[in-house]
């Protein structure tokens, strides 16, 4: 797979949403557009629930607007297909959007690690983006093409690291789309208004977060839908794939799919085995030991139709947040980061 990219994204949302729209447009013209996950989510153009979704971004998050207009004309594609792909989860339940993440709470520093799955036909067509935008704090994150960051992992300047999973609900009302809520959160200054953010937003779809932040002691595992919102702090070994598992969540109607099922159950015996012992997240990370539903996923015909396109491991540490990013859990790191940067060593792509 070519290598996994990293980009230097910078000026006002709307000319930070253009450079990552330019970075994506080749990509999403040639492997998107056309593709059956693109007709289904387009299928919403003009539906009262795309309006009443724009409505609720316009009012409530200009500047992440402004960042998809400029998204939009980078990509030199309509504003309403734009805007409907990056709400493609609260439209269409089986998005191609995946991931599985593990998590190791400590006294000292807290550690998860997280594999990025999602739409096959963008590997080694991704990148880790830095982002200088205006109004916003520094922060690093994976992009695909054509969609906002925030809503896979990133670490931020104000000390905030935050994973995403998907969680494939059925009942989603016409709010903020869930990826417009997690750009946005990338710009709070600490965990609590990460999650005021969320509990205040009228929302559609939902997601679970891993969330820490330097300074801080606690992990929290956060499960968050239309409505409904579970904020729990991480306190054992933990594993999380694509659905909701919170004990007072586990009836929300929503997908649990055959490989989502099995990477929790296969990750949690995994993190399980020799108690006691340390815990290697990325080995559990690059298990194939089920075939047909592996936690590390390359195959062409995956069920669900995704592919893990990059891990992060993160680590919280009390005046900083140490993280590698692999193109493979079981390779070397392809990046090497600090909060919302990495090594100052390293050449940097522009935009």
């Amino acid at each position: 797979m070519p290598a996994l990219t990293y980009i230097e994204i910078s000026g006002s949302p709307h000319e930070a949403g253009e450079a990552l729209g330019r970075f994506g447009a080749q990509a999403v013209s040639t492997t998107l557009v056309g593709s059956i996950a693109w007709a289904n989510v387009m299928q919403w153009r003009g539906s009262r629930q795309a309006a009443a979704m724009a409505s609720h971004v316009r009012g409530a998050f200009p500047r992440v607007w402004a960042e998809l207009e400029g998204l939009a004309a980078g990509l030199k594609l309509p504003f309403e297909d734009v805007f409907l792909w990056n709400a493609r989860g609260d439209v269409w339940p089986m998005a191609p959007d995946g991931c599985t993440t593990v998590q190791l709470p400590g006294t000292q520093t807290r550690r998860f690690a997280h594999n990025e799955d999602g739409f096959p036909g963008f590997g080694g067509q991704c990148a880790i983006a830095e982002c200088a935008i205006e109004g916003s704090p520094r922060f690093a994150s994976f992009v695909y093409p054509g969609s906002l960051p925030g809503h896979t992992f990133a670490v931020t300047d104000n000390g905030i690291a935050i994973t995403v999973n998907n969680l494939r609900l059925l009942q989603v009302d016409a709010g903020v789309p869930r990826m417009v809520l997690t750009r946005a959160l990338l710009d709070a200054s600490t965990v609590e208004n990460v999650l005021d953010l969320i509990r205040t937003t009228i929302r559609a779809g939902g997601y679970h977060l891993t969330l820490a932040q330097q300074g801080r002691k606690d992990m929290l595992s956060v499960e968050f839908g239309g409505g409904f919102c579970s904020a729990r702090v991480v306190d054992a070994n933990s594993v999380h794939a694509n659905h909701a598992i919170h004990a007072e969540l586990r009836d929300v109607p929503q997908i649990v799919t055959g490989s989502s099922g099995n990477r929790q159950t296969r990750g949690e015996k995994l993190i399980s085995h020799d108690e006691g012992a340390a815990i290697d997240p990325l080995s559990i990370l690059s298990d194939c030991g089920n075939a047909t539903f592996p936690i590390y996923r390359d195959s062409s015909t995956d069920s669900d139709d995704e592919n893990t396109m990059a891990t992060a491991d993160i680590t919280v540490c009390a005046d900083a947040i140490n993280w590698h990013i692999h193109e493979h859990p079981g390779h070397a790191p392809r990046f090497i980061m600090k909060n919302g940067r990495r090594s100052p060593k390293e050449a940097k792509q522009e935009v």
